[in-house]
């Protein structure tokens, strides 16, 4: 290992080492005003595919800022329709785990260590859910004080304590209810990030019921819990604009076994590894979520707009519109 050596560059400095390195600019100023609100560090990945080999990051001839500023625009547009799908899939996991053990072991069963595997850090689940009511107690005070030393009247005050009250579920019961220490799951789940109900779906003791809730999407229940956490992961990709072209899945899906996945030629990125398996298996949860949903067609339409090239580091196959998770020919 050696020293970070590298020194920091103003945005005009910027501009000329990518010159240097071979990448050709239209317009200088233009280029400076996105780097003002991007940076180099942000742009880089994207330069990759221009770049020739080795340590020198030189640009292969006709390489363009343009032609990184196009790909970096479109990996908005696909992270953005990319999380409208993603919410689709929360909202519903969340409703269906509820849905299903909320009925069978009552309002306060994720309180009940007993109902989940003895692997489970339990406690790790509860902790943060008790300091956020401690912390919406306190908040709520705070706000009680202040507004009845404001000047309002005492019935304009009334509502207003009872609004910031509503606003929020866990300050609402812990001003409300004394007991069960804890809301009822079905809010809980609401205030749960995706990564915690992935783990926390996972976690549930009998088989018998997350083979329930995965049956709502015509699932395995292992391969519904595999789909979470890949999904989990590409969704703080997004939440973090990260990039979504032309990454490698860490976390690959599993995919059930009468799907078939055509693998592409050795040279290239395998579907299987890259954001098309994610996006196939995001169209076939909003299939059965919203089957009114557009969401296919408006990919197709971002998608159909990038050259081959651009698809193939995101593992798309060249038929990809025909598969069967599609059928959008």
């Amino acid at each position: 290992m050696r020293p970070f050596d590298k020194p920091a560059l103003s945005v005009e400095q910027q501009l000329e080492l990518l010159k240097q390195r071979g990448l050709k600019v239209a317009n200088d100023d233009r280029a400076m005003r996105f780097l003002e609100v991007v940076t180099l560090f942000r742009l880089s990945p994207y330069m990759r595919p221009f770049q020739e080999q080795g340590p020198d990051h030189t640009f292969k001839p006709g390489s363009t800022l343009k032609a990184v500023v196009d790909i970096y625009r479109f990996d908005g547009s696909l992270r953005r329709i990319t999380m409208d799908a993603i919410e689709r899939v929360e909202v519903a996991i969340r409703a269906t785990i509820s849905n299903h053990m909320c009925p069978k072991y009552g309002p306060d069963w994720i309180a009940d260590a007993s109902v989940f595997s003895s692997s489970y850090s339990h406690s790790e689940l509860l902790r943060p859910l008790r300091e956020q009511l401690s912390k919406e107690r306190m908040k709520f005070g705070r706000e009680i004080d202040r507004i009845e030393r404001g000047r309002q009247g005492g019935g304009l005050q009334q509502q207003r304590i009872e609004n910031r009250m509503r606003d929020n579920y866990f300050r609402y019961y812990g001003a409300t209810y004394a007991h069960p220490e804890l809301p009822p799951a079905w809010a809980i789940l609401e205030e749960l990030s995706l990564g915690t109900v992935s783990t926390l779906f996972n976690a549930i003791g009998k088989s018998a019921d997350k083979k329930a809730i995965a049956a709502r999407f015509s699932l395995p229940f292992d391969v519904l819990a595999s789909w979470l956490h890949t999904v989990t992961f590409i969704r703080n990709c997004c939440a973090h604009h990260s990039r979504l072209w032309n990454r490698e899945l860490s976390i690959r899906p599993s995919l059930p076994k009468e799907w078939t996945i055509p693998n592409a030629a050795a040279d290239r990125p395998q579907p299987r590894q890259r954001l098309y398996i994610v996006l196939t298996v995001l169209a076939y949860l909003t299939d059965l979520i919203s089957p009114d949903s557009q969401w296919k067609p408006r990919l197709a339409e971002i998608i159909d707009q990038q050259e081959s090239t651009n698809l193939s580091l995101m593992g798309f196959p060249t038929d990809w519109k025909r598969q069967p998770q599609w059928h959008l020919d």
